[in-house]
């Protein structure tokens, strides 16, 4: 596959670069501290979100280093003690980090990555690994909702040219194909990561012909076994769909083709493609498929399926691409331990006038815990590192911030979620490929109880926390609260 990596260990917040280097100055460079990756809210009110840009994370640690040029350039920034820079020359990621794998379905508050290494490297990899998981599970999530909304039916991601930049349309044609899209109008996504990438003809082809017909029969011509004809230059009704049949019964019908199809780019799409419906399915062609596009979205295309609307195709753009409606994912990374000299973990805690800006402390894991009965997913558990949860026996649960509500589960399975990335700074992961995280995603979805799924005022998915958790951060936010 095509190589679009590049160097981006420079791609930080500068203080990330100062504080670092103060580290460095202060001799707790090397002290092991552990960081979580999470969000604080799912997009667009919705009842999760799935997880996406592992990949990229993992090819920016691999290549983590800083060449002579990066070296000479914070030189000349007149801040950074001349060892500090030195030791930037052999700097590398030597830490390990737990992640959940691309395609999983999260919640807010949980760790969906966790790093543990010396302070100065997990400190300095913050903002790449905010702006990949982000920005991915961004559109992954948006992605899945315009997809579900299709009920069946096929989304293509058609958003590059309203992308934000080159990377953001690659990587989000990457993100929507994991999340469920059919394929990307993005070649370089199909060179890069084997997302399919489709695509026919715009209206200047047809502009460039003498006539709506000749457009159409030489696309046909060109194209037999791929051909989608964009009926909406001139007049669909009228123009467009006679001249298309014409073209598709002149030069199709006698190859024995029939894989055809015709795009409405404007005006009332369920008007007009139950009017092409009919018209297609009178003049014998039946199988003739319908795509649809026209700055769409999820809402859209549910009500274009409520009042009947006969595509069966859709193409999605800048609402996808951009998650137009809910543009920020809001993942953070934040100190939650550090270990002292002996190897002991001391659990830090980040206060804020507004409590969900109260992190969790503690080194953790995350446990799902699935119904035997229908394995639905029931609640998601977060623990302290060293706890072990037993399925065989029962376990009770309750909410973290209303704590009388409590359900004791008693058939069920708990899995863990985050799983081993790198290892002393060794990958230790095999990366899957994209269609296999794409089955991943789909059975995720299929965990979920439908009141999760809906679009509106969804069911809140319960993300706990384990007895042992809640007392250390309890008691940790009474002693914060007499010292200060």
């Amino acid at each position: 596959m095509k190589d679009i990596s590049r160097n981006l260990t420079m791609l930080c917040d500068f203080y990330e670069l100062t504080m670092t280097n103060g580290y460095f100055k202060s001799g707790i460079g090397n002290r092991i501290s552990y960081f979580d990756v999470f969000y604080r809210s799912n997009p667009d009110g919705a009842g999760f979100a799935i997880a996406a840009g592992l990949e990229q994370v993992i090819e920016y640690i691999n290549d983590l280093h800083f060449e002579d040029e990066d070296i000479e350039y914070l030189r000349n920034k007149g801040v950074f003690d001349e060892e500090f820079l030195e030791y930037l020359r052999s700097f590398r990621f030597t830490g390990d980090i737990y992640a959940v794998t691309e395609g999983t379905v999260i919640f807010p508050g949980e760790p969906i990555m966790t790093v543990r290494a010396p302070a100065i490297e997990a400190q300095f990899i913050e903002t790449y690994i905010l702006l990949i998981l982000n920005h991915q599970s961004m559109v992954a999530t948006k992605a899945n909702r315009i997809v579900r909304a299709a009920e069946g039916k096929m989304i293509s991601e058609f958003g590059s040219r309203r992308a934000h930049g080159a990377d953001a349309a690659i990587l989000g044609a990457r993100a929507s194909y994991i999340a469920g899209c059919s394929g990307t109008a993005c070649t370089i996504a199909e060179e890069a990561f084997g997302v399919p990438a489709t695509g026919t003809m715009a209206h200047s082809w047809i502009q460039m012909f003498p006539d709506e017909y000749t457009a159409f029969k030489t696309y046909c011509e060109s194209y037999p076994e791929n051909v989608t004809l964009l009926v909406d230059t001139y007049d669909v009704l009228g123009s467009g769909l006679p001249n298309a049949i014409r073209a598709f019964r002149e030069v199709l019908v006698p190859k024995g083709i029939k894989k055809c199809a015709i795009r409405i780019d404007s005006g009332d799409i369920t008007y007009l493609s139950k009017k092409a419906r009919k018209m297609l399915d009178d003049a014998g062609f039946d199988y003739c498929k319908i795509v649809a596009s026209n700055s769409l979205d999820e809402y859209i295309i549910s009500d274009l399926i409520k009042q009947g609307a006969k595509v069966d195709i859709f193409g999605v753009g800048e609402r996808m691409i951009t998650s137009r409606s809910n543009p920020v994912f809001g993942g953070v990374y934040k100190l939650c331990a550090v270990e002292d000299e002996e190897g002991n973990i001391i659990p830090k805690i980040k206060l804020s006038e507004n409590p969900s800006k109260v992190t969790t402390p503690h080194y953790k894991k995350v446990y799902r815990l699935y119904s035997n009965d229908d394995m639905k997913a029931e609640a998601d558990l977060i623990c302290v590192f060293d706890e072990i949860i037993d399925d065989t026996k029962p376990l009770e649960i309750f909410d973290p911030v209303h704590t009388w509500k409590r359900k004791t589960l008693t058939n069920f399975t708990a899995r863990e979620l985050l799983v081993p990335i790198f290892k002393d700074g060794k990958q230790i992961y095999s990366l899957p490929d994209i269609h296999e995280i794409r089955d991943h995603c789909k059975r995720e979805i299929s965990f979920l109880w439908d009141e999760v799924l809906r679009f509106e005022n969804p069911h809140n998915y319960y993300v706990d926390l384990s007895q042992k958790l809640w007392d250390i951060k309890n008691s940790m936010l009474h002693e914060m609260r007499k010292t200060k």
